[in-house]
């Protein structure tokens, strides 16, 4: 028996329309989801640095527009496509930065779905979360806890997950010293993390104003970039065994290399165009590593939000109606937001 087409109303979407563009609040058909996809309503979206791929068209490979960016997606699930199992009608879900993935590159047979050959991205590969509905595949969802809401919940998925996870596979211990560079959007989520991770937090920043926050999210030390020198002063604590680098510069990542200890690790999180710069020898001497992390597969973002849940990890935010998208973007991209930027509908 077929169905019968029901008349709905249209949604609102802050799209993009082509590439260096101004956002486009306009209405659009609410979308049909597909085999293997769902539709969410959307409840809020995270407003991220890496929305400058769409904003800009940055992204490596192009990007098809006009496009709806956002990958910081909490909502509810309105509709289920055919042959989706495993997730209903009402459920509470998200979609953070991967936004799935093919199964059968070299990557995923292994597990590492995160590095999948064909990931797709939401807001860069299919349209993202600036708008009220929005389909994505089941491989993308993830479930979200019940005490976490929606707007909280949101960063979690980008700015949460890759500051936890990257922290988790860094190779640190409980009690060891791990320096968290930048108090921002990543840096301020690094701190409670790490602090909750047992490990003796050094917050570095830029100028005295951020040491009274820094201490208050967690951090044991604070060490002010702009009037000492901050890879001196972690040798002084002994010497960091892991520095996750949060801030976009590459300048401030080489200067803090030397900062690290014996089999120290500089993790990278923050996403800069330019090289870091180091020499072998520095390398070499305490054999040390640079290593970079990017966000996670799903269950890596229910991990980051079940310890959340139990720990009161929170991101600090601002929040804006969908109908601002524009000037929400230019709140984030001005680096004075505090933290993290999202889109209510």
């Amino acid at each position: 028996m077929s169905k019968t087409a029901v008349a709905v109303a249209p949604m609102k979407a802050a799209q993009v329309p082509a590439p260096g563009a101004d956002f486009q609040v306009v209405e659009r058909e609410i979308p049909e989801p597909g085999a293997g996809h769902v539709r969410i309503k959307v409840q809020a979206c995270g407003v991220c640095h890496s929305d400058v791929f769409t904003k800009e068209g940055l992204w490596p490979g192009g990007i098809q527009y006009p496009r709806v960016p956002g990958h910081e997606v909490v909502g509810v699930i309105d509709e289920v496509g055919a042959g989706v199992s495993g997730w209903a009608k009402g459920q509470r879900v998200g979609v953070g930065w991967h936004g799935g993935h093919d199964g059968t590159c070299t990557p995923c047979r292994r597990g590492d779905f995160r590095n999948c050959l064909n990931r797709k991205i939401p807001g860069i590969s299919y349209d993202g979360g600036y708008q009220e509905y929005m389909v994505a595949p089941v491989e993308a969802l993830v479930s979200i806890p019940e005490s976490l809401n929606d707007t909280e919940a949101a960063p979690l998925l980008c700015a949460g997950v890759t500051t936890f996870n990257a922290l988790r596979h860094s190779g640190a211990s409980p009690g060891d010293l791990v320096a968290v560079q930048g108090v921002g959007g990543l840096g301020h989520l690094g701190i409670q993390f790490a602090n909750q991770f047992g490990y003796r937090v050094a917050a570095v920043g830029l100028g005295p104003e951020s040491e009274a926050l820094a201490k208050k999210l967690g951090a044991h030390v604070y060490i002010d970039s702009g009037a000492t020198d901050a890879a001196e002063e972690l040798q002084k604590l002994g010497g960091a065994r892991v520095i996750l680098a949060t801030a976009p510069s590459s300048k401030a990542m080489s200067g803090l290399f030397d900062g690290l200890g014996t089999n120290g690790n500089l993790m990278v999180i923050g996403v800069d165009v330019k090289p870091i710069e180091v020499t072998p020898l520095q390398i070499i001497t305490g054999t040390r590593t640079i290593q970079g992390w990017s966000t996670g597969a799903p269950i890596d973002s229910e991990d980051t939000l079940r310890f959340s849940e139990l720990t009161g990890v929170r991101p600090v935010i601002e929040t804006y109606p969908l109908e601002k998208a524009a000037e929400a973007y230019a709140r984030m991209m001005s680096g004075k937001a505090q933290f993290r930027v999202v889109l209510t509908m």
